[in-house]
């Protein structure tokens, strides 16, 4: 479950970003939609715990994770968000299945690398676990950025803009991925993007609008 109230994140003295409440169960799947400049990177970064709100409230399983810190915050995500970001960001240096590792021993799980191979398999990466990212194709480098936001049962799956420079096949076959994993883990979907072909696909969508306000 994720539930926000008067969220607000102001970068300089001259504006801010002004979010409507949202109020999202566990499970279900929404579609944040809205044009470049409206926030929804912001907002995902701020439901992500990777900003810190300037006030309101976020509530992630009962958490109010604008309250929380420093290393309470990071153990808090890595055990309960799993956040793809619009490029993969894979450490370069390691292989596939050492940059999933890294995301189970970051957020203090178990090291298991039969689960590794189980959700590598799930996603047809099963022959690319000792694969460096640069050998990769983007689909396949994003696809284990899939796997790495998956790999600790995330209850919020957080992804921005996945499907921006996809044609229309990829665009379908990647949003149905996240629909398929998301169901499996029993885990609240929620995508930010101004790529239109996404709205038949979701039920529940939230429409942010530029909502500057002065400071």
């Amino acid at each position: 479950m994720i539930q926000t109230k008067d969220l607000q994140f102001q970068y300089n003295s001259q504006q801010k970003f002004q979010f409507p409440d949202m109020h999202c169960e566990q499970g279900s799947h929404w579609l944040v939609l809205g044009e470049s400049g409206c926030g929804k990177t912001t907002l995902l970064h701020l439901l992500g715990g990777l900003r810190k709100p300037t006030s309101g409230e976020i509530m992630v399983q009962n958490q109010d994770i604008s309250k929380l810190s420093g290393e309470a915050l990071d153990r808090f995500r890595g055990q309960n968000i799993g956040v793809i970001f619009q490029q993969s960001h894979l450490i370069k240096a390691l292989t596939v299945e050492d940059n999933l590792l890294t995301a189970q021993y970051l957020a203090g799980a178990k090291q298991d690398k039969n689960k590794i191979k189980n959700i590598l398999s799930k996603l047809n990466l099963e022959t690319k676990l000792q694969a460096k990212p640069q050998n990769l194709s983007l689909g396949e480098q994003q696809r284990v950025a899939i796997a790495r936001a998956l790999i600790n049962d995330p209850v919020l799956i957080l992804a921005d803009e996945p499907t921006s420079s996809l044609d229309d096949k990829n665009c379908r076959e990647v949003v149905k991925l996240l629909l398929e994993q998301s169901q499996n883990f029993n885990a609240t979907l929620l995508i930010v993007t101004h790529d239109g072909r996404l709205k038949e696909l979701f039920n529940n969508q939230i429409l942010l609008e530029a909502t500057k306000v002065a400071g």
